[in-house]
């Protein structure tokens, strides 16, 4: 069966996964269970979050049956599996997975399932990773377009230690080197998508450029980010903004953050003049309207874990856009 690479994995002992399988049964028995797990006789694609399930279902069509693990609008970096989940996840044809930690509660599960041999595609094996610490992050043309300015200088990486980012899905193109990765793992699977790749991969072009132009209305001085934690760098990379900091000065929303943290982002932002502060999932709203009132800046709310009412990976990166665009115009 086809396996593709499961970096950062973790092996643990039988006694331990199973401990942690019966707690968190035991944990999500009053809630209804995320994933069905019946089979219907059509290739199951398990895919752990919203925004890679839209564009998997959406290559795949009627040739598979695409079901996401993380409900839309939940945090990827604390959500936990039921029982169900992970029948789910070892029953699977193939596996469909973020990788680089964002999906923290699941790793066990999924390196568990791909040792047992469950077919699995890792996105971020397939993609240039952006890196934080050191002087890496945004550095020029990492993403092979012209837009290869120095991003997330010694603001937006002072916190860094050359982590890798695994907030792949703000840029379109990243996802378009995704998608077409997958293209021959859904073959090696006896999955007929090779259309349905294309058509995506098409779309994802043309999204990027639908993209570029919505933000073309902020000027150069305005280009400059804060957001609840360092989640728009691969956006930053691709579309020309200067990271100045997070309210969250990490890769995850789990971080904790200090009193000291607060201050320091509150002077660069006066400091840089940012005019908006952008909050996601994850990000503490009385935290972020103090910052706000402090420094002038306005605080905006971005739908950065939650497609829209119409699924569609598009109108949740131009309605993002739209948001940024108009904030800082």
């Amino acid at each position: 069966m086809l396996f593709t690479g499961t970096s950062h994995r973790r092996h643990r002992p039988l006694s331990i996964l199973m401990a942690a399988l019966v707690v968190a049964a035991s944990a999500c028995s009053d809630q209804e269970a995320s994933v069905e797990t019946e089979r219907t006789g059509t290739p199951v694609i398990v895919v752990t979050y919203t925004v890679l399930g839209s564009l998997v279902r959406d290559a795949v069509g009627d040739a598979a049956e695409v079901r996401v693990l993380i409900p839309n609008g939940s945090d990827p970096h604390e959500w936990e599996p039921s029982a169900k989940d992970i029948e789910a996840v070892n029953n699977a044809d193939l596996i469909v997975r973020n990788g680089l930690d964002l999906e923290a509660g699941l790793t066990d599960a999924l390196d568990t399932a791909a040792d047992d041999g469950v077919a699995t595609f890792v996105a971020t094996d397939h993609i240039t990773v952006r890196t934080i610490g050191a002087g890496e992050a945004g550095s020029p043309d990492e993403h092979g377009d012209e837009h290869g300015d120095e991003h997330g200088d010694e603001h937006g990486d002072e916190h860094g230690d050359g982590t890798e980012d695994p907030h792949l899905w703000m840029d379109p193109l990243t996802l378009r080197d995704v998608i077409t990765a997958l293209g021959p793992v859904l073959a090696e699977a006896g999955i007929d998508a090779a259309a349905g790749i294309t058509r995506v991969e098409a779309s994802l072009t043309d999204l990027d450029d639908t993209v570029r132009t919505i933000l073309s209305v902020v000027p150069g001085a305005n280009r400059k980010l804060v957001t609840g934690h360092e989640s728009l760098g691969y956006f930053a990379d691709r579309y020309d903004f200067e990271l100045i900091g997070a309210i969250i000065p990490s890769l995850t929303s789990q971080a904790e953050v200090s009193s000291g943290d607060l201050a320091d982002l509150s002077q660069r932002i006066e400091e840089a003049g940012v005019q908006a502060i952008f909050t996601e999932i994850g990000t503490s709203p009385a935290v972020a309207e103090a910052i706000g009132a402090e420094t002038g800046a306005q605080v905006v709310e971005l739908a950065s874990h939650n497609l829209p009412d119409d699924g569609s990976y598009a109108s949740f990166m131009t309605g993002n856009a739209d948001k940024i665009a108009a904030a800082l115009a």
